[in-house]
C-alpha cells in the first residue's frame, strides 16, 4: 500500500484479517450452534487485530517489492487468522473468574457473562485448537511446506507452558508477591505472557515470506523488543486510561495486587523503559535493512496508542 498513511494502512490490513476470519471457524451441524455462536462472538469484537497484521507487515517486509508482497501476504495469512485465534482464546479464558475475573472486554462483556463460564472455557479450547488446524491446512501449497511446519512449531511454543501459557500461570502465581516479585521476575512473566505470542506473529510472517535465517532473527529481536513495549505501555494505560476508551476495566492490576512496570519502576521510568525498548526494535529492523518498513511504523504506534 504505497502511500498510505499508517492508519489508512492499518485499517486495510485490520478489514483484510476480519474478511478471512469469517471463513476459518466451522459452523452447524459440524459444530454445535451455541459452541459456534461463543467462539463467533469473541472472535468478532473487534480488537486492534495487532498480531495479525504484524504477520501481514513482516511478509511484506521481507518480501519487499509489491508484486512479492501480494504473495507473501496471502501465503502469511492463514497464519496471521491463527495467531489471532489464540490471541482470543488467551482473553476469554484470562477473563474468568478463576483467573482476571473480568466482566469487560473489547468494550463489551466478556465471554463467560453472555455464554457462561463452561461454554466460556469449551469457546477458548475450540479456539486453540482450530488454529493449529489452519496452520496445518492452509496454504495448501507443498512448496511451502516446510515454512508451515517451521511456523506450527514457532507458534507452539509461543503460546504454550514455555511461553503465553507459562506467564499466565506466573501472573496468577504474582498476586501479592510483593518484594519478592523482582524487575527481572516482572521482565521475565510479560516476555512470555504477551511478548511470545507479539514475537511469535512477527517472526510467522518472516518465515512464510520465505525470509532468510538472518532476517528471520532480526525479526525475532524486534519482536522481543516489541512485545515488552506493548505490555509496559499495557501497564501505563492500565494506571491512567480509562474504561471507555481501553475497552476493558481499568486499574484491575493494582485492584488485585498485581506487579506491573509502575508499581516497580513508577510511570516515568516506565515510559523510559517503553522508550528503550521501542530504540531497540528499530535498532534490529536497521541491523537488515528492514528500518523503513511498515513494521517501524508499527512499532511507534504501539508506544505512543492510548489503548
Amino acid at each position: 500500500m504505497p502511500g498510505a498513511s499508517l492508519s489508512e494502512y492499518l485499517s486495510a490490513r485490520r478489514a483484510q484479517v476480519d474478511e478471512a476470519l469469517v471463513r476459518v471457524l466451522p459452523v452447524a451441524p459440524a459444530c454445535p450452534p451455541g459452541l459456534h455462536e461463543a467462539m463467533r462472538y469473541s472472535l468478532d469484537a473487534g480488537g486492534k487485530r495487532l498480531r495479525p497484521i504484524l504477520t501481514l507487515a513482516a511478509a511484506e517486509a521481507i518480501a519487499g517489492s509489491t508484486a512479492s508482497a501480494v504473495q507473501a501476504i496471502a501465503a502469511a495469512l492463514p497464519a496471521a487468522c491463527a495467531i489471532e485465534l489464540i490471541h482470543t482464546y488467551s482473553l476469554i479464558h484470562d477473563d474468568l473468574p478463576a483467573m482476571d475475573d473480568d466482566s469487560l472486554r473489547r468494550g463489551r462483556p466478556t465471554n463467560h457473562v453472555v455464554h457462561g463460564e463452561g461454554m466460556a472455557i469449551l469457546a477458548g479450547d475450540g479456539l486453540l485448537t482450530e488454529a493449529f488446524a489452519l496452520l496445518a491446512a492452509e496454504p495448501r501449497d507443498p512448496a511451502l511446506a516446510a515454512r508451515k511446519i517451521r511456523t506450527i512449531h514457532l507458534v507452539t511454543v509461543a503460546a504454550g507452558a514455555c511461553g503465553m501459557v507459562g506467564g499466565q500461570a506466573i501472573d496468577l502465581l504474582a498476586v501479592g508477591a510483593g518484594a519478592s516479585f523482582t524487575e527481572q521476575s516482572l521482565q521475565d512473566m510479560h516476555a512470555r505472557k504477551t511478548g511470545a505470542l507479539i514475537r511469535a506473529a512477527a517472526v510467522a510472517g518472516a518465515i512464510m515470506a520465505g525470509g532468510t535465517d538472518d532476517a528471520i532473527d532480526a525479526v525475532g529481536q524486534f519482536g522481543r523488543h516489541l512485545g515488552l513495549a506493548f505490555q509496559i505501555i499495557d501497564d501505563i494505560l492500565d494506571v491512567e486510561g480509562d474504561t471507555q476508551a481501553l475497552g476493558k476495566t481499568a486499574g484491575k492490576d493494582a485492584k488485585a495486587g498485581k506487579p506491573t512496570y509502575p508499581s516497580i519502576y513508577g510511570l516515568a521510568a516506565s515510559r523510559t523503559l517503553a522508550a528503550e525498548r521501542h530504540e531497540s526494535a528499530l535498532a534490529a529492523l536497521q541491523a537488515v535493512g528492514l528500518h523503513q518498513s511498515r513494521l517501524a511504523d508499527i512499532a511507534s504506534w504501539v508506544i505512543t496508542r492510548n489503548n
